[in-house]
């Protein structure tokens, strides 16, 4: 039987610098992989044990978050944390605006909404005890 390690979502983005650059300045993470050289277009960053690949495929594909495309899927990634209100508080603390503040959800969940630079939609939380 296999183990599985980890995944990762598959964003894409309109200019990889500035969506990069959100993660990195404002939820700080780190930048895993960047390519090619000459010409990014994808990269990897990450926080922790958490990793999210970006890409830019050409100017007319534009991203297409869930929430876009049916109000039942609000959320592009689930994001478990530990402590959602510790990470709320680092977030509110850096000036980042949110879809959602702490709260209980309806779904057992505790934890936060935000939008990157894209418009796709990351959960903070956990579920509630």
């Amino acid at each position: 039987m296999s183990n599985l390690n980890y995944i990762f979502p598959f964003f894409i983005v309109e200019h990889v610098q500035q969506s990069v650059a959100f993660y990195v300045d404002k939820l700080g993470f780190e930048v895993r992989y960047t390519g090619p050289a000459d010409d990014p277009f994808w990269a990897i960053v990450g926080r922790d044990n958490i990793s999210i690949m970006l890409k830019a495929i050409a100017p007319e594909i534009k991203p297409v978050p869930n929430h876009t495309r049916h109000p039942w899927a609000p959320w592009d990634a689930f994001v478990s944390t530990a402590d959602p209100d510790g990470l709320f508080e680092e977030y509110r603390s850096r000036g980042l605006a949110f879809r959602q503040s702490i709260m209980d959800n309806h779904d057992g969940l505790r934890g936060f909404e935000l939008a990157d630079a894209d418009g796709y939609v990351l959960f903070f939380g956990h579920p509630r005890e």
